[in-house]
């Protein structure tokens, strides 16, 4: 029978081994961010399985808590959302540290999940604030952030980041060819996100130009 292969983080081996080796130590901590422009949630379910793993190389992906959290049906693994508002209310979060200091109901932990933090505006992370630095040993926090500045420095200060990579870079005409059709498609939201992305790599005349020959 082939050996199956270790559980990671889609597109991630070196940052998946970083995380399965601090959870092997127990040095996995009770918060981090992750952050970049890979599989964010992925990786979080990656991490909170390194939490609760039960097996002997974090996570093993076969234990029940394992299986659990990878299918999202572990009742100790929380993802934070707020479907009647834009942002994150604060009920909601309040609503986190109060069910924070009630013990876990399968695993060693509770892992709450925050899949987007642009959507947690600074009077939402000072609620959580107290939690996340003093809060009960079972509880985890994991925060998911394409820019970890996002999150306010006093949150930051409290938490490990992991990165994940950056895609690679797209080919010069492929970039040129996004642009045009970026800006063909006038919508605003689209061309910004794409010029950030061009803030270090240029788009040279000659790239543009050889657009006209297709």
């Amino acid at each position: 029978m082939d050996q199956q292969e270790p559980l990671a983080i889609p597109g991630e081996p070196r940052l998946s081994q970083r995380i399965r080796e601090a959870a092997n130590r127990d040095a996995l901590g009770r918060a981090a961010v992750l952050s970049g422009q890979g599989d964010l949630a992925a990786a979080a379910r990656f991490t909170a399985a390194a939490l609760l793993c039960r097996g002997g190389n974090k996570p093993c992906g076969v234990c029940p808590d394992c299986r659990k959290i990878l299918r999202d049906v572990h009742p100790d693994v929380l993802t934070v959302t707020d479907p009647e508002h834009k942002n994150v209310s604060v009920d909601v979060l309040r609503g986190v540290t109060a069910d924070a200091s009630v013990l876990p109901n399968e695993g060693r932990r509770k892992v709450y999940i925050f899949p987007d933090c642009s959507l947690l505006d600074g009077k939402a992370q000072n609620v959580l604030l107290k939690v996340v630095e003093d809060g009960p040993s079972h509880a985890a926090f994991l925060f998911c952030a394409a820019n970890s500045a996002s999150l306010l420095p006093t949150i930051r200060s409290r938490t490990t980041e992991w990165k994940l990579s950056p895609p690679p870079a797209a080919e010069p005409v492929e970039r040129a060819r996004e642009l045009c059709q970026a800006v063909c498609s006038r919508k605003a939201a689209e061309l910004a996100a794409f010029c950030a992305e061009l803030e270090n790599s240029k788009i040279t005349r000659e790239e543009l130009k050889s657009l006209l020959s297709d």
